[in-house]
């Protein structure tokens, strides 16, 4: 009648918690993750370059570019942000189109590239913590 407890189980289980922690999640630590998420991803897009693996490859990409895209941009204010969320966007679009050249020639070193702007950006994000993120919500990821 039921099934033995496996990879869709699991993988039913993993979704329920990753909904449950975004449910709960501040916008401070929405941001958090989405850097996470974005950093790993480009970290895999490496690997599969690096592997020839064109599948994942370009897989990893377009997760990595919508992060970019429908996380941290659309999550900008820029009425608000004013000088700061404007210099995000800009830096963002640069990644995106980093990201669209790395792909086109299977080249490592724009990943890299994106990886070593989007990391201090990152760990600054991180740092101002949870009671600084209400007055940093207007400028967003």
């Amino acid at each position: 009648m039921f099934s033995p407890f496996g990879a869709r189980s699991a993988s039913a289980y993993q979704q329920i918690g990753v909904q449950s922690v975004v449910t709960e999640a501040s916008p401070h630590q929405l941001i958090n993750m989405l850097f996470e998420g974005l950093l790993k991803s480009l970290r895999s897009t490496k690997l599969a370059m690096e592997s020839r693996n064109v599948e994942e490859k370009i897989r990893h990409i377009t997760k990595s570019q919508r992060i970019i895209q429908e996380g941290l941009i659309l999550g900008l204010d820029l009425e608000k942000g004013g000088e700061l969320a404007e210099n995000l966007l800009a830096l963002y679009d640069y990644c995106m189109v980093k990201l669209t050249q790395a792909n086109a020639s299977n080249n490592v070193v724009l990943v890299d590239e994106v990886i070593n702007l989007i990391q201090p950006v990152a760990t600054s994000w991180a740092a101002i913590g949870p009671d600084a993120a209400h007055a940093s919500t207007a400028v967003g990821g």
